[in-house]
C-alpha cells in the first residue's frame, strides 16, 4: 500500500511539474492551455484520492 501512496504523491507531483514547465518560445507553445489544464487535473483528482484514502484510514474502513 505504501507504494501505491507515493505513485500518488509522485502524480501529484507531476501535475505541479505540468504547470511550471516553460513552453514559451517552443514548438510546444500551443499545447500550453491543454499541459496546464491537465497539471491542475491532475493535482486536484489525485489530492482528492489521497485526502478520501486518509479520511477512510481514520474511520478504520
Amino acid at each position: 500500500m505504501d507504494r501505491f501512496i507515493l505513485l500518488m504523491l509522485a502524480s501529484i507531483l507531476a501535475g505541479f511539474a505540468l504547470l511550471k514547465v516553460p513552453l514559451s518560445g517552443t514548438f510546444l507553445a500551443g499545447l500550453e492551455p491543454i499541459t496546464n489544464v491537465i497539471g491542475v487535473l491532475a493535482i486536484v483528482i489525485f489530492s482528492l484520492f489521497l485526502i478520501f484514502k486518509g479520511v477512510m484510514a481514520l474511520l478504520g474502513k
